[in-house]
């Protein structure tokens, strides 16, 4: 069978090639717009991130839209979650995302949303994959029918931050460091801080179609912490490439990554009794000492697989409040639509600090994480990680070693060509020792040889 074109967050790879070149987005916006519009879509929105090749592929996008009879409308630079919001309440019919959030500059991808923001169905998905892969007319890029810039959309979503998330929020007096990670949210991330009476340093906030993720955002965030230490700030944010995920710094310098985030908002909402069910979704990524703080605060997790989509099923089919995931991809329910959103995220965290009077050092004093080691390993192929029995039989020596206390995770990325090797245990020197064979052993396997 071949290969599926979406993965587990659209479509992604390098830019110019397949259906990341002109040509082919251009395919995937008729495909799109055609599946779609029997839908009742006729008016589709679409943004792009800090990529140079993002408004290329946005302009094949709306030419492919075009061909199926879907108008289309610009936000420009903009962040996923705001495209997705500006989706379901300026009423259009879909939205289409070009970025590829965290991934290098040379990369892209294209995600879609549906009318309510909400990331498409495998049905739908699946309908869309048919029609690229069968017959269909050529679809001609033209470089200069650029879809039609909106500006005030950006403002749009601005106002559903100040106004549904900033309200009563004072930050006057207050020194906030953000890092924008040269992408998506490096306009509007500075603007909303501002607006709310914080003295805003904002870094990597300058894209120039290169730069994106280099050295800077939640992926690298050395930079923000010794921008944290040497402005005296109150707090950092780490956003990034397309803006859908958060990390904090501390007024110490020190990381506080999303489970410690999602600790924090869940020990509120508890004191509040603002906490459906008392219980929070996190993915099995999550650090153990996330279980073991929230235990002593009376709050249960509910535990499902990596990514996003499964965390907003699990809100969904629960009837829960919060979730989210270790690297800051945190989901606040139905109060933000189930849409996850890195700024969104951030204000939430700036209420319980301004409203507790407390630094966020204090706030996550309570978090104690058990070691963890994640390795990422370039392959060339993805079989089922179970059928590499060299592999499963190390997992088992070390699993024995680890004893109850520690745990192995091995799972690819559902956007790159990467085995991911995540070992958790009391002892650091043992989680190292066996991540390092663990990882040699998946490349001697089936790693990526040039």
């Amino acid at each position: 069978m071949d290969k599926a074109i979406f993965g587990t967050d659209g479509i992604r790879g390098r830019a110019g090639s397949g259906w990341l070149s002109p040509e082919g987005a251009a395919q995937v916006g008729w495909a799109v717009g055609s599946v779609l519009s029997q839908q009742g879509s006729t008016r589709a929105l679409l943004a792009h991130d800090g990529r140079r090749s993002g408004p290329t592929l946005e302009t094949a996008l709306a030419c492919g839209l075009a061909a199926a009879g879907v108008a289309s409308d610009s936000a420009g630079l903009l962040p996923t979650p705001g495209l997705a919001w500006l989706t379901r309440h300026d009423h259009y019919g879909l939205g289409i995302m070009v970025s590829a959030s965290h991934n290098p500059a040379h990369d892209n991808g294209i995600k879609v949303f549906n009318h309510e923001g909400d990331k498409l169905a495998d049905e739908v998905q699946n309908a869309i994959e048919a029609l690229l892969r069968a017959p269909h007319p050529e679809i001609e890029y033209h470089a200069k029918k650029r879809p039609p810039h909106v500006p005030e959309l950006e403002d749009h979503y601005l106002r559903h931050l100040e106004h549904n998330w900033g309200a009563g929020l004072d930050l006057n007096g207050w020194t906030v460091v953000v890092d924008c990670a040269n992408g998506a949210a490096s306009r509007s991330a500075p603007k909303i801080l501002t607006r709310l009476g914080a003295r805003v340093h904002a870094i990597a906030d300058e894209p120039d179609g290169e730069n994106i993720n280099l050295d800077c955002g939640s992926t690298h965030p050395e930079a923000l912490r010794d921008a944290v230490r040497t402005r005296q700030a109150n707090v950092g944010i780490a956003l990034d490439g397309d803006g859908d995920r958060c990390l904090l710094v501390d007024e110490r310098g020190r990381l506080v990554d999303g489970d410690a985030i999602l600790m924090i908002l869940a020990q509120h909402a508890r004191s509040e009794v603002e906490l459906p069910k008392q219980r929070i979704v996190a993915t099995v990524m999550s650090n153990r000492g996330l279980h073991r703080a929230l235990r002593k605060s009376g709050v249960g997790i509910i535990e499902v697989g990596v990514g996003d989509r499964n965390v907003v099923e699990a809100l969904r089919r629960e009837g829960l409040g919060l979730g989210g995931e270790q690297s800051g991809h945190v989901i606040l329910g139905a109060r933000n639509e189930y849409i996850g959103d890195g700024m969104v995220t951030a204000l939430a965290v700036l209420r319980v600090l301004v409203g507790s009077g407390k630094s966020l050092s204090q706030l996550t004093a309570p978090f104690e994480s058990m070691p963890q080691i994640l390795l990422n390993i370039p392959v060339d192929r993805k079989p089922p990680m179970e059928s590499l029995e060299g592999v499963q039989a190390r997992v088992r020596e070390f699993e024995q070693e680890l004893g109850e206390d520690g745990r192995i995770l091995l799972r690819y990325s559902g956007t790159e060509n990467l085995a991911r090797v995540m070992v958790e245990g009391p002892d650091q020197g043992m989680i190292e020792r066996q991540a390092k064979a663990l990882a040699d052993c998946v490349a001697e396997a089936i790693g990526k040889h040039d």
